[in-house]
């Protein structure tokens, strides 16, 4: 989500913030190994690379790995993937219940 700040009746548009995996992993108690692992999975996206190559995550990831990690609870990972996969085929951002369907 990209904000704006207004200067002299202009209107300029602030960039996201992107996040490497190092700052992913000191918010968050996920591993560098696990968000790794979720990101080939595609549990996880990245919004961009650096030149260097390093994966850059935006701040949308934090909701994502959230609700992972409250799905983790009672789900597999097959199983996250799946409820994960549908709600993005639907375009929807509700929650799921714990039994995989939209609330």
């Amino acid at each position: 989500m990209a904000l704006q700040l207004r200067l002299d009746n202009e209107m300029l548009p602030i960039p996201a913030k992107l996040h490497r995996i190092g700052e992913l992993v000191s918010y968050t108690p996920f591993s560098r190994q696990t968000i790794h692992n979720y990101t080939i999975m595609g549990l996880i996206r990245e919004a961009a690379w650096t030149p260097g190559g390093h994966r850059l995550y935006d701040e949308s990831v934090f909701e994502r790995l959230s609700e992972i990690l409250r799905l983790r609870k009672t789900k597999t990972l097959s199983q996250i993937r799946e409820i994960l996969g549908k709600k993005e085929s639907h375009g929807t951002q509700s929650p799921a219940s714990d039994d995989g369907t939209a609330r």
